[in-house]
Formats: C-alpha cells, sequence, structure tokens
C-alpha cells in the first residue's frame, strides 16, 4: 500500500468500529477510502439528496441537523455519519455542515454493506440487538417529520382573543378588526373547571367567526344589538396546548373545521385556524377532503378521487407516519362514503326509518392505505318492517358502494357489504348476531368477528356503532372459550421467515419471489393486537391506540407491547413505501415486496420485525386457553 493508505489503516483502527477488523479487511478499506474536503461553514450532506457513503472525520468537526433546523448532533474527529441515510433508502436523513475545516473519509455503500455482512462485530455497532434497532430506525424515521413532534401550543403566536357572552355582535366585529383575527372565543369566567376534562371544557363556551358573521348576521339581517350567545357556535372541538399538530390536523379533517380553540389546563390561550394546519405538509389530505364534500354526482367524485394516489405519494414523501398516513386516508375514504350517502338521499328521498351506516375492518381501525377494498354494513332502527322499507335501503346500499367502486374502492371479494342483504341488520339484531358469534365461535363466525369487530359510525345514527363497541368489548372480556378460538385464529397467517430466519416467498403465480407484507404482515399483527385488546376489554379500534391500552394493562411481559407496535410501524411502512414506490414508477400499487430491492440493512430490520410477529403468535398460544382464559 501507498504511505498514505497506511496512514488511513493506521488512524481507523485507533477508531470503532473499525478496530475490530482484521488487518486484511482494513487495509482494503483504505484503499477503497476516498478522501473530501470541506471548507468551513460549507453544506456536506442535504436533505433528501441522494447518499451512497458512509462518513468517518478525519479532522475538523461538523454539525448535524434536523429537518426542521434544529442541531441534532455535533461530531469530532472519528465521528461517524450517514449511516441512518443507508440504513433506509439511500436518502440523507440528517443533513450535515462543515463546523470548521474538515477531511472526511468516504466509504461507498457496496463495502460498507459488504462488510455488515461478514463482521458481526462491524454489523452490530451500526444496528445494536434486534429490538433495539429496530425501535431506533423507527424513532429516527419519526424525527424526520413536525408533525409528529410539534405541539399545537407552537402554532400560537398572540395572546387570546375572547368575548362575554352577553356582548354585542357590533363591539365583536370592531374587537375582530381591531385585533385583525378572523375568530373570537366566547367565555364564561364564572364556569367552574372540572378535574375531568372529559366531563367538562373549562370556561369556553363558544366561538364566534368571520363566517358566522356572514352567515348568521349579515345573511339573516340581524341587529347588531344581538348578543354573542344567540350566534355562537357551542359543539366545540377543543385541543390541549400539548396536544400534537397532527391531532389538529386530524380533528380538522374529521369534523371539517377551520377554527380549534386551544386551552392549557381547561383555560382557552388561544384559536389556530386552517391556515395556521396549511402551512405544514400534509395540507393536500385536508384539501382533498374539503374538496370531496363539494362534488355534486358520483361522475365527479370518481374524477376527483384519480388525486388519491398522489396525495398518498406526498405523505409518504413527506416522511408522515403509518398512523398519520393509515388516519388520514381512513379519513378521506370515510368522506367519500358520507358524500355518497349525501348524494344518495337526496336522489331516494329522506330514509323511511334511522340508520347507520358504519366502515368495518381497515378504514374503522383508521390503518387504510391505497390499496384497499370496501367493507361495509347498515344498522336499521328497531322499527324497520322489511316489507316497506328493504328497497329504499337496497337502493341506497348499491348506490353507495357501486360509487365507491368507480371512486376506486374496489368491491370486497368476501362480499363484507351493504349491498348485501344479510349485513343490513336492525340494532337487535346486530346485537344478537355478535352475541351468536362470541357464543358459538365456529370458523366462520371468528372470520366474521376479525372483521365486524373493527366497526366505525360513518352516517347517520353513529352512536349506534359506539353502543355495539360497548356490547363487543364487555362480552368478549369474560368469555374464555371465546377469546381462545380468536387466538387460535390470529395464528393462521403465518410471517413469511424460514426456519433459518430467511425470507420465504411466493413461488406461484403473478407475484412469485415476493412477500405479501399485508397477509403476512400488517394482517396478523392487527389480529394478534385485536386478541389483548379484547381480553381486557378496549374499546379502541386503532392497532396503535389498542397497544396503548394493553401497555397501561400491564397485560404483557415489560417490553413486548412496544416490540408489537415497533413491529408494525416498520412493516407497514414498508408497505406503504413500496406502494408510493410502485404509483411513481406509473404501476398498479399493491402489497407484494420482492424482499432483494431492499438494502441489507432493511431486511436485517424487517426480518426482524417478522420475528416479532412470530414470538407474539407462539405467546397467543400459551397464554389464552379454553380453560384458563388469559394466564
Amino acid at each position: 500500500m501507498q504511505a498514505e493508505q497506511v496512514e488511513i489503516a493506521q488512524f481507523l483502527a485507533q477508531h470503532p468500529p473499525f478496530d475490530d477488523l482484521p488487518q486484511k479487511a482494513l487495509n482494503e478499506l483504505a484503499q477503497q477510502v476516498e478522501v473530501a474536503y470541506f471548507r468551513a461553514k460549507t453544506d456536506i450532506l442535504s436533505f433528501g439528496q441522494d447518499i451512497s457513503d458512509l462518513y468517518v472525520i478525519r479532522s475538523g468537526s461538523v454539525e448535524m441537523y434536523r429537518r426542521n433546523g434544529e442541531l441534532y448532533n455535533r461530531l469530532a474527529i472519528a465521528g461517524i455519519f450517514g449511516q441512518m441515510g443507508l440504513l433506509m433508502n439511500r436518502k440523507v436523513r440528517f443533513p450535515a455542515t462543515a463546523l470548521e475545516d474538515t477531511l472526511v473519509y468516504c466509504i461507498n455503500v457496496e463495502l460498507f454493506n459488504r462488510y455488515c455482512d461478514e463482521f458481526d462485530a462491524f454489523a452490530d455497532y451500526f444496528e445494536t440487538d434486534g429490538n433495539v434497532r429496530l425501535r431506533q430506525a423507527i424513532v429516527e424515521q419519526a424525527d424526520g417529520n413536525d408533525l409528529t413532534t410539534a405541539k399545537v401550543k407552537s402554532l400560537i403566536h398572540r395572546d387570546v382573543v375572547t368575548v362575554d357572552a352577553t356582548s354585542t355582535i357590533q363591539d365583536i366585529a370592531k374587537l375582530m378588526t381591531e385585533e385583525a383575527v378572523s375568530s373570537v372565543l366566547v367565555t364564561d369566567v364564572n364556569k367552574p373547571i372540572n378535574d375531568d376534562p372529559e366531563e367538562d371544557d373549562g370556561q369556553v363556551v363558544g366561538i364566534i367567526t368571520d363566517r358566522d358573521l356572514r352567515s348568521k348576521v349579515v345573511a339573516k339581517g340581524l341587529d347588531f344589538n344581538t348578543q354573542a350567545k344567540e350566534i355562537m357556535s357551542t359543539n366545540l372541538v377543543l385541543l390541549d396546548a400539548n396536544d400534537y399538530i397532527f391531532e389538529a390536523v386530524l380533528a380538522m379533517l374529521r369534523d371539517n373545521l377551520h377554527h380549534l380553540p386551544v386551552v392549557q389546563k381547561r383555560r382557552p390561550i388561544g384559536v389556530i385556524s386552517l391556515s395556521d394546519i396549511l402551512r405544514y405538509e400534509s395540507q393536500s389530505s385536508l384539501l382533498l377532503v374539503r374538496g370531496i364534500l363539494a362534488q355534486q354526482t358520483i361522475e365527479d367524485l370518481a374524477h376527483y378521487a384519480r388525486q388519491l394516489p398522489n396525495v398518498f405519494v406526498r405523505m409518504v414523501n413527506e416522511d408522515a407516519n403509518s398512523h398519520m398516513i393509515g388516519t388520514a386516508m381512513a379519513v378521506i375514504g370515510r368522506t367519500f362514503k358520507q358524500r355518497l350517502l349525501v348524494l344518495a338521499e337526496e336522489k331516494f328521498g329522506p330514509p323511511p326509518v334511522p340508520y347507520c351506516f358504519i366502515a368495518l375492518g381497515s378504514m374503522a381501525r383508521d390503518e387504510q392505505l391505497i390499496v384497499t377494498d370496501q367493507d361495509n354494513a347498515l344498522i336499521l332502527d328497531d322499527s324497520y318492517d322489511d316489507e316497506k322499507h328493504n328497497a329504499y335501503f337496497q337502493n341506497i346500499a348499491d348506490f353507495v358502494c357501486d360509487g365507491l367502486a368507480q371512486c376506486g374502492y374496489t368491491y370486497c371479494d368476501g362480499e363484507i357489504m351493504a349491498s348485501f342483504k344479510k349485513w343490513r341488520k336492525t340494532r337487535s339484531e346486530w346485537f344478537d348476531q355478535f352475541a351468536d358469534w362470541i357464543a358459538q365461535p365456529k370458523p366462520q363466525a371468528l372470520l366474521n368477528s376479525s372483521i365486524f369487530f373493527d366497526l366505525d359510525g360513518v352516517w347517520g345514527k353513529t352512536k349506534w356503532a359506539d353502543e355495539l363497541k360497548i356490547f363487543i368489548a364487555k362480552q368478549s372480556k369474560v368469555n374464555r372459550i371465546f377469546l381462545a378460538n380468536m387466538a387460535a385464529n390470529a395464528r393462521n397467517r403465518t410471517p413469511p421467515l424460514g426456519f433459518f430466519k430467511g425470507f420465504v416467498m411466493e413461488h406461484n403465480g403473478q407475484h412469485k419471489r415476493s412477500m405479501n407484507l399485508k397477509r403476512r404482515g400488517t394482517a396478523p399483527l392487527s389480529d394478534v393486537i385485536r386478541v389483548h385488546a379484547l381480553a381486557i376489554g378496549s374499546r379502541k379500534q386503532n392497532s396503535f391506540e389498542r397497544l396503548e391500552d394493553i401497555i397501561e394493562a400491564k397485560l404483557l411481559p415489560q417490553g413486548k407491547a412496544q416490540d408489537l407496535r415497533d413491529s408494525l410501524e416498520y412493516i407497514a411502512m414498508m408497505r406503504i413505501r413500496h406502494q408510493a414506490w410502485q404509483i411513481e414508477k406509473g404501476e398498479e400499487p399493491d402489497n407484494d415486496l420482492d424482499p432483494h430491492l431492499l438494502s441489507p440493512f432493511e431486511q436485517r430490520n424487517l426480518k426482524e420485525a417478522f420475528a416479532i410477529l412470530e414470538k407474539a403468535q407462539s405467546y397467543l398460544k400459551f397464554s389464552y386457553t379454553a380453560n384458563s382464559g388469559v394466564k
């Protein structure tokens, strides 16, 4: 070797993880290293750019940043950076800038990956142990997204503007003009503050916005001395100052709101508006929902739905996590259903008896992605008369299901749709049906339970869906035989791992040499989590929220629920990125991934996620039995 290469080998041999490499590997590394020089204050890596090297600092120092500009780390001689970009998707995760004149060694990704494969100690330095490595990858991914880390209070840049309930609308209009605000909160300072936030909304009793002044005052010619309490909106959605901006986005999506009051210790501190939210990255999903509500025909909705893949890809490219993406996509799906139901009632007239249209499966769990079918049903009032009313609800169900199909939500192969009469039942019939499935857990009953036990009211008497959730939670928790059978059913779909922990792939059909990340990954994980949630009587629907209840109940050994959460997040994000990649290539998205397209790091993390699922399924076998219930 040349003298310069000898010096490189000697330097690397003094610092981990290179100090554990054999001399031959060190020499090869020194011969392939490239040297780069960066002047002080110049950029080394920019967020999102392609990355193909691991960087080792020979002299100088480097500052690392989060994508929002916050300082993440500062590295000196022998400091290593760039590994997270190589780990995830060959894109820079943390921008790097030379703090002073800096010399770095660049190790190409091919050699880096080969050494990870050949030398365990070298790989362990970057990967740590299995579960910790997976968790680190997920945490680093979340760190890059402001919506998951920034809190609502960061959007408040001025003091709250409030009025009394007896203030006149003329005085309110003057105050809004003087303060240059588009809304004011109506408060009652004499209202007691209850310690239970779910029973009391604090001192905020209403809100008045520019829209209220236009539609409730000017348009109706109200006297300007009318008091605030006469026009204020009282059906409020309040945010706590420590809620995340992501939660504000979801609140606006779900309830089609423009303004959200923010409280701290139950007292108002400000209002955030749609314009505040729109500054953040997931604005496109908000705008899509608002656009859906404005469409007037099925054809218009179908045309509008063509934007959905682009919205999905944008959320992925902006580093939204799986919970955010799943929830946003589910909200969008519910909005399509809601708009179709409005159009259906306009066409066929008002319903002859009250009803509730329910979503099932991934939409109900807020875990919907771009590749999905439609699972839905109808709850009918007990006054329903089949001879008199069936034709109306058949028309409504057909209209909605056909409309969803035109909007890209394919018909359910299992015929779990309201257009099939057997899935239109009265409230009493649904309670009897669920009681029968729980009391007699036959194979078909278990299959139906895994679908129908994830339900959400979309339209009409949505409280009826909540009543069914309560019934399911109470009945399931005390039925040991049912839980044992659900646990056995949750072990049917195994992860694609072989005896020696290699990937097991499909060998026949269109998707041979690939593995289905939904059927063999996220779906069985959701099944496992559902069993544990039923065992503790949880009424949550989303798998991540169910895990929060499971952790609180201390049902599983310490750390196991967190492992399940990490496994679900990692596999879901692999599935999400795969679909986004296909869309960007102009291909039809699916759930079938060829693992050879992944980097060695991604393959290792994916195997670890599958291994967690495998262990979780084994745990079910020994923890839920017909004789003892939950051990």
